[in-house]
Order: structure tokens, then sequence, then C-alpha cells
């Protein structure tokens, strides 16, 4: 299987609209931190995040994170280019990122902060609350690092002794 650039763009922008979708809804239907329990462990809980991952950056100045996502798409998009067509792990893994990370950054442009709503939680704790582009982002790098490891393994694999 390989993924060429137009099967990446169209995937792109499936990631894309899909998480802009679901942010849509969560800003029409979900009251503003409420929690909403979907199943034990897993609620819906709309916020806002004024940073980037995890809150990292809180507090920055929207134009400094704006320009910084952007750099840092257009480098994951040079690094896609890079990699082989036929490296299909890889390349759906930076679409993964390129989507996720275009999705948060229309949010800081149009909203001034990004629209988080998963939490996993118990009685006692909490991970941070996020959205689809924050699990695109974290399931495409595993998927990139994923694909070297196993491309570095069979590389290992077939190499005669001497």
């Amino acid at each position: 299987m390989t993924i060429n650039f137009t099967k990446m763009s169209a995937l792109i922008g499936v990631f894309i609209g899909l998480d802009q979708l679901i942010k849509w809804l969560v800003e029409t239907r979900l009251e503003f931190q409420v929690l909403v329990d979907v199943v034990p462990f897993l609620g819906l809980y709309r916020t806002w995040n004024q940073g980037i991952a995890f809150s990292w950056l809180w507090g920055m100045d929207d134009r400094f994170l704006i320009v910084m996502t952007s750099v840092i798409i257009v480098f994951v998009a040079w690094l896609a280019g890079q990699t082989k067509v036929e490296n299909w792990l890889a390349r759906l893994g930076f679409c993964m990122i390129i989507g996720g990370a275009v999705g948060n950054l229309i949010d800081r442009i149009v909203y001034g902060h990004v629209v988080d709503y998963v939490l996993f939680h118990t009685q006692t704790w909490s991970f941070a609350v996020f959205n689809l582009a924050d699990a695109l982002i974290s399931v495409g790098a595993a998927s990139i690092v994923l694909a070297e490891v196993l491309e570095w393994r069979a590389g290992t694999l077939n190499k005669t002794p001497n």
C-alpha cells in the first residue's frame, strides 16, 4: 500500500473536517465545564485551552502560538514529503499530525483558544482534557516512531552477517 500526495491531502482534509465538526457540535450542544459521563472513566467536558498541548505555553500571545504552530505544520509537511511513498504508516502518521495541528490552529485563529472536550477520570484522578486533534497528533507521532522502528528492524533482519 502507498499513500501519495493526493491521498495525503484527502486524509488531512478528512481529519480537519471531522475535528471541526465535532468541535462545532461540542460548542453548540455541551454546557461549558459541565461533566457528562459517557461510560465509567470517560466523559465529555467542554473547556477551552489557552495554551497548546496540556496547556503548555498558557498565557503566551496568540500570534506567537499561531506562528509557532504554522512553522511546525510546514516542517512536518516537509518531513512527510521526504518520506517514501511506500512507507504508508509514517505517511499516515504525518497526515494525522498535520490534520490535528491544523484543526487546533483553526480554533486558535477563530476563537482565540482550542476547544477541548474528552476527559478520562476517576473519582480521585483525571487526565488533561483533550480533543480529537490532540489524539490525532499523539497517535500520528506514535505511528511515525513505530514505522521507523519497523523499518530499522527489517533492515537489521535483512543484513547478512560477515
